[in-house]
This record gives structure tokens, sequence and C-alpha cells, in this order.
């Protein structure tokens, strides 16, 4: 079911060096229906390597795209009220500085359920959404937006091309870690833009994923860990030009990249380069310690968990995310420390995780239950959640989070805010 890769995604080169190996783990996002509970499951092994060729960094073996995407996928990027501004502000950023009108064409790859090409449209520019998943896809033409349920491709790119279509602006949001033909995809891009066009693209970085210890965002569907030391290889490679850098904080830290077909380097790209060289990120060296922290925090959540559950607590946990897999597989956390999963996402709702098998409920199965702890296991929204919950936190509700260190977190209440204490 997997294919190993033995080779890197970006340069091809053989001798990657492996960083942390996770084991056999299920893949995340397969959320199971109650009658696939007693069915076999498919797990694949999962282990992140460096490539000393150009620094990427990837895993060592891949899920085949059609299992991971296309049926049943329950990542709807809409369901965030975060995420939802995110992209707003981004799209309204990109509409008044790239001056876009009724002629301009935006073209979104992995356009999930057409979320951000709305505020595009909603402003008279002319979009297409392309996404393989079927379920965001039929979300994204109920919305009116044009899309394509399909896999963004080379090939693809150039039957647009040939069709007449070349984007001002393209759109590629937590995509590129995604994908198996990575030069492929990279390809696909320079092809379809115009030449003042500008790719516009977002990815998770390593380095924040490093320093923050965000061992949860690596599971199958991330084949690649992207530094911008890896990221200007690779688009040079294609005769594309990263321009341009923004660190957002978004999924726990990402790089916004700007790409065009011209060359006109900022500092923004200069500095961050600089800054890795500093520290490294272009060899293993700086990958030395991360297995080592990523099993202190295991042993430390554990304990925390063993512990209360010792004294009769009972704990929930909250987000049913891709990165939820990982963390409880990893980690070892099942039905004997959580009762169940609450999620808003009502796609997810009245199905299973992967793995251990917890049920996922509505969010107001925590209000109901009021167990003592609620584990945020969607820890990037973790002020978002604690928010949506205020009901279980007034009632004495308490919650755990686990990264970047395992802590207890109490929200406590008072007439003008609210005060963290930990």
């Amino acid at each position: 079911m997997s294919i190993e890769h033995a080779k890197c995604f970006s340069c091809g080169h053989d001798k990657l060096q492996s960083i942390l190996d996770f084991g056999n783990t299920p893949l995340a996002d397969a959320l199971l229906y109650e009658d696939q509970l007693n069915k076999p499951e498919i797990f694949a092994h999962l282990e992140l390597a460096f490539c000393p060729q150009c620094a990427l960094v990837q895993i060592t073996e891949s899920v085949p795209p059609e299992i991971l995407f296309c049926r049943n996928y329950p990542y709807f990027s809409s369901v965030s009220p975060s995420l939802m501004k995110h992209f707003s502000d981004s799209a309204k950023n990109i509409i008044a500085t790239r001056k876009l009108h009724s002629n301009s064409l935006v073209i979104e790859a992995a356009s999930n359920d057409g979320y951000m090409l709305t505020t595009f449209a909603n402003e008279g520019i002319p979009v297409l959404g392309i996404d393989p998943a079927e379920g965001p896809a039929k979300a994204a033409l109920e919305r009116g937006i044009p899309t394509l349920n399909t896999f963004f491709t080379e090939t693809l790119a150039r039957r647009l091309k040939d069709e007449g279509n070349r984007a001002d602006v393209i759109l590629a949001n937590n995509v590129l870690a995604h994908v198996p033909d990575l030069n492929g995809f990279v390809e696909g891009i320079r092809t379809l833009l115009k030449e003042n066009g500008v790719a516009v693209i977002e990815v998770p970085y390593v380095v924040d994923l490093v320093d923050r210890v965000e061992f949860d965002t690596i599971y199958h569907q991330h084949l690649c860990y992207f530094s911008v030391t890896s990221l200007d290889k690779l688009f040079r490679r294609h005769s594309l030009y990263l321009n341009d850098v923004e660190r957002v904080s978004i999924h726990g830290g990402s790089l916004r990249l700007f790409v065009e077909l011209r060359e006109s380097v900022t500092e923004s790209v200069v500095d961050l380069l600089a800054t890795e060289r500093r520290r490294t990120v272009d060899t293993d060296e700086f990958f030395v310690d991360f297995a080592t922290r990523v099993k202190r925090i295991k042993a430390e959540l554990l304990e925390i968990l063993n512990s209360l559950r010792s004294e009769g607590k009972r704990i929930a946990g909250y987000g049913a995310a891709a990165k939820a897999t990982t963390m409880m597989t990893y980690v070892g956390i099942d039905s004997h420390h959580l009762e169940f999963v609450a999620d808003s996402n009502t796609f997810k709702q009245g199905r299973y995780m992967g793995g251990n098998h917890l049920p996922i409920f509505p969010p107001l199965k925590v209000v109901e239950e009021m167990p003592d702890y609620v584990l945020i296991l969607a820890w990037n929204f973790a002020e978002e959640i604690m928010q949506q919950l205020e009901e279980y936190q007034k009632r004495g509700g308490t919650f755990i989070v686990p990264l970047p260190t395992p802590r207890i977190v109490k929200r406590s209440f008072s007439k003008k805010n609210l005060v963290l204490t930990s």
C-alpha cells in the first residue's frame, strides 16, 4: 500500500539521512465509520529524513494520493474562523497589491471548499479552483466557485494553458508538502503563470517545526518539510524565483512565498537564507536533538495523562485533526486516557479516529459530559478552541495543551477579561 522513497523528492539525491522514526501509524484523516471498526485498517511506516544535497526534509514512505485525498476526505478549511480570516486577509492584500480586476484570473491548486477564492469572486475577479477531494470540491461548486475535481499536475497545467488560461495569480496553500511529483507541480505553476504573474504559496516552516517540536505535523499527507534554502533551490531548478517571503503564525509557523518568473529577490529572502546558514539548517546538525526532545515530550505528556487517570479524572480530546493521529499514535494515547474526541467539523462527527477508534462528537458533548480535562489535540487553534468552550470553562473545566511543552492550562474568568494560568 505504501511506496518507499529512497531518493529526495526535490533533487533526486539517493543518500537520505534519518531524523526520526515513528514506526507504523494509521493514516491521518482516514476517519472510520462504525461499520469499518472491525475491518482491516491501513497502516504505513512513517520516518523523517534529511537530504544533504538540497536540504529538503521528507518522509521515506508515502501512500498513493488517491487513497489519502479523494474519498471521504474530512478536511474543510472553512470550519475554522481564524483560518478563514487568515486567508481572507491574504486575498484582500493580493487584490490590492496586484491590482486585480475583472479581466484577471486567479487559479488555486488544492482549493478545498473554495474558502479563499470566494474573496476574489466577491470582488468580480474570475477564479478557478482545483481539488481532488470530492466533498470539499462539491462544497466549492455549491458556493459558486468554478472547481475542477482533480489533482493539479503539469499535464493539467499544459491543458489549461492550451485552452487559453494563464493566471495572474496562482495560489497553493498547504499543498506543496503533499505532492509526490514535486518537480511536476512546480513546473505546472511555471507553465500557467503569466509573464508578470505571481504564485503565492504557503507551506509550514521546518525551522518552526523543529524549534517548537511540532512532531505531530509529520504524517503521510505531508511528504515534505521546507526551509527557505530547499525552496530556493527547488524553484530555481524550474526557472522560477522566490522573490519575497513572509513568516506567518498559522499552523504553528508557516512561510508565505511569492514566486515569479523574473528574479527580483528582496531582503526578506536574503535574510532568511543567511539565518538558515548560520543555524546550519542546510545540514543534519540542525536536527540532531530533535528526536530527543520529541521523546521527552512523549514521556511528559504520558505522565500527565496517566497521573490524572490514576486520580480518577475524566479526560476528553478536542480536534480530530490529522496531527491528532500522529500525536496519539506516537505517544500511545487511547481509550484508557480519553473518553472521546470533539470536533466542530460536522463531516467528522459520528466517525472514529484511526488507530485507537475513539468516537468523534460535536463540541456540545464536552459541556454535556463535563470531563475534568480536555486535551487540545489541535493545539495550533488552542486559543480559538478555548473560546469556543467558554461554557465548559465557566463550569470549571481545565485544558491540557501538549506542545511545545505539555502543560495544564486553567482559564480564570474576571469581569473584564480572561486570565490564563498554567
